[in-house]
């Protein structure tokens, strides 16, 4: 019989509801229940495409004797880590501080009061090689429980109190010596021969290789270029890279990125198109183009919902066996291409009757000679549809409003700056669709977190809020259209009301006026994708330099100097913040255009784009003066010319005399 995750919406809790474990949603019911029963909560967080999270379910939750235990003896509340964020980061600094690591599946025990007295991430049903298992970790729990309440009482509030204590307000001005000393710790880092940073496992880290391709820039140095071409190119080269059917997997499992952990995210796909994209407008290398175009591809064709909206990811699992979906045989390869295809297919991409993975083989293209076909190959789509009738991979069909505008700046300046209209108009129709289902009316307007099955919930959190906001910037720069402007400051304004920390600094990761939890974190480092913080500073710094207003530069310099001050120790754990301070420390440039005849085509052309892709660019037009004026005053100064247009370039606060060809302000630059 479905316990109550059946009238869940998230993916993750419904593969739960057919369990003999009594789970609960997170909410008053299951928290009152434990008050009223005095019973522990057992806590397990987890995600749909998470391989670990799978085995535990198949090995503990669908088992009779410990859904017997956990029955008698707890509260049992499963929750889906993207649809609250919040809840879940609170309890994995939990898990970090009382084990040293963390990861997914979380398991917690806690109080009715939500006060954690015990963590771990995924444990086996029985205790073995040195391992304990959950059946006993349950029972010896429910006996200190009933025997030993009053110390675990104290541990929960000892535990609490120590996640609940802040950093005291401090600020620091950011400087180029704060960008050196995170290169620094990246060349440490950095492995040599196989690109990436430590040892396996290896993640993407796309913001990381944003930062020395742009530090590189900035500072004309080869080296952190070429460290980021080396990941980039080994990455493309390894497993990890879908050469079939495009996108990337999650992380690589060994050092050379060849074995990969196979779920695919929305968030890694998007990022990475991001670094390709970068890497190609620097360099002009075809090979990176055509990745983004195959990731690109992948989004669109595997992950993007009728409506607009992208999905979060894909499983790693295909008939219950990891990876399945994804490997070859020889004869396999033959039988789809032919044998003279076959074979050249199996030289270019490593297929041997040895295998690579469990007998199989990975396709890739690690210490190969020749070139990777390209995406459009029908030789590639013919190896695609055969691979489309094994067992389906388990698709995350949750919609996840910060997810979902890291698609949108992918694919729109992917789409700007390759030429390729379709990715552009992706991301706006993926824009109007939150603008339509992820957010309230007025006078109660708010951001959603999630969508999913018609339903929008959970009101959205910082990073929501900051990637959306970036996301409008993006498509401003792109466009032109000022109506992406104008929302994008509606939301900067109410992420300063409802997220910011008057007092010490920086943004709080839920709202002041959200449901409590046990502490209200500020997260500063990236992880898999830029901290709320980090993207914060760069939408401020945006907004700083488009509008010209006072408020926005203050905002900006508060903002950075938090960020400056937090990470001053380790700075290359926030990457994402140097981005945005690296706009503040080096010559910046803003182009103004007023025309008479509309947006100027050249300012479209995705040459034009990607020469201009750091500069600040307010395009002011007879249709939109007024609203631009309002979003930007300063440009109320700019007169329209009487006909054709002029360009004013400014640099660092200095202004030249306008001119009426691009082409004579791109050649100033």
């Amino acid at each position: 019989m479905p316990n109550r995750l059946s009238l869940e919406k998230s993916p993750y809790l419904q593969q739960h509801k057919d369990n003999p474990v009594d789970w609960y949603p997170w909410g008053r019911e299951a928290f009152q229940k434990a008050a009223q029963e005095k019973k522990p909560i057992s806590l397990s967080i987890g995600s749909s495409p998470c391989h670990w999270c799978h085995v535990m379910a198949h090995e503990s939750f669908e088992d009779e004797e410990i859904a017997d235990i956990l029955n008698h003896g707890y509260v049992c509340i499963k929750l889906d880590r993207e649809e609250r964020p919040d809840i879940d980061t609170v309890y994995m600094s939990v898990c970090q501080a009382m084990t040293g690591s963390g990861g997914w599946p979380l398991t917690i025990i806690m109080t009715p009061e939500q006060k954690p007295f015990f963590a771990g991430t995924y444990f086996p049903k029985n205790s073995c090689y040195g391992r304990p298992g959950l059946i006993d970790i349950l029972r010896r729990i429910l006996v200190l429980w009933s025997d030993k309440r009053r110390q675990l009482l104290q541990s929960s509030e000892q535990i609490t109190a120590s996640i609940q204590s802040q950093n005291p307000a401090g600020g620091r001005a950011p400087s180029r010596a704060l960008l050196a000393h995170a290169f620094r710790l990246f060349q440490q880092q950095f492995d040599p021969q196989w690109g990436g940073f430590g040892s396996a496992p290896k993640f993407p880290s796309p913001h990381n290789l944003l930062f020395l391709m742009r530090y590189s820039q900035r500072e004309a140095l080869p080296l952190p270029l070429s460290m980021a071409e080396l990941t980039l190119q080994a990455m493309a080269d390894g497993g990890i890279n879908d050469s079939i059917g495009g996108g990337f997997s999650r992380y690589s499992t060994d050092e050379k990125w060849l074995i990969p952990h196979f779920e695919k995210m929305l968030y890694d796909n998007a990022l990475l198109i991001l670094a390709y994209l970068e890497a190609f407008c620097i360099t002009q290398k075809s090979d990176y183009r055509d990745i983004v175009r195959s990731t690109a591809g992948y989004l669109l064709r595997e992950l993007t919902d009728e409506k607009g909206g992208f999905y979060c990811g894909q499983d790693a699992d295909s008939g219950g066996i990891e990876g399945s979906y994804y490997v070859f045989t020889p004869a396999e390869i033959m039988q789809v291409l032919g044998a003279s295809e076959g074979k050249h297919f199996c030289l270019q991409y490593g297929i041997s009757e040895a295998g690579n993975f469990e007998g199989k083989n990975i396709p890739n293209r690690i210490g190969l000679a020749g070139s990777r076909w390209k995406p459009e190959d029908p030789r590639l789509k013919q190896l695609y549809l055969y691979r489309k009738k094994r067992t389906a991979l388990h698709k995350d069909n949750k919609i996840l409003l910060s997810w979902n505008a890291w698609a949108i700046i992918a694919l729109a300046r992917a789409g700007a700056f390759l030429g390729e209209p379709a990715y552009l108009e992706t991301a706006k129709k993926a824009q109007r669709f939150i603008q339509s289902h992820m957010s309230k009316e007025s006078p109660d307007q708010r951001l959603y977190l999630r969508f999913c099955d018609g339903e929008a919930a959970y009101d959205g959190q910082l990073e929501d809020y900051g990637v959306y906001t970036l996301a409008l910037l993006n498509l401003y720069q792109l466009t032109f259209q000022a109506e992406y402007l104008e929302e994008a400051i509606l939301w900067a304004e109410q992420s300063i009301a409802l997220f910011e920390d008057q007092k010490a600094g920086g943004y709080y990761l839920y709202a002041f006026d959200a449901a409590p939890l046990i502490a209200r974190p500020k997260e500063i480092y990236d992880g898999a994708l830029p901290s709320g913080n980090s993207v914060m500073a760069m939408v401020l710094q945006r907004l700083a330099l488009l509008t010209g207003e006072h408020k926005w530069q203050q905002a900006a310099k508060r903002q950075m100097e938090y960020c400056a001050y937090e990470i001053h120790d380790y700075p290359a754990g926030s990457a994402f913040s140097l981005l945005a301070m690296a706009k503040a420390l080096y010559p910046h440039q803003e182009l103004i255009c007023v025309s008479r005849s509309g947006i100027p085509k050249d300012l479209l052309l995705p040459q034009n784009l990607t020469q201009l892709r750091d500069t600040s660019i307010l395009v002011k037009t007879e249709e939109n003066a007024s609203l631009l004026e309002k979003c930007a005053p300063f440009t109320a100064a700019y007169p329209l010319p009487q006909k054709g247009c002029l360009y004013y370039l400014c640099e660092n606060g200095s202004c030249q005399a306008p001119v009426n060809q691009l082409s004579q302000s791109i050649g100033r630059r």
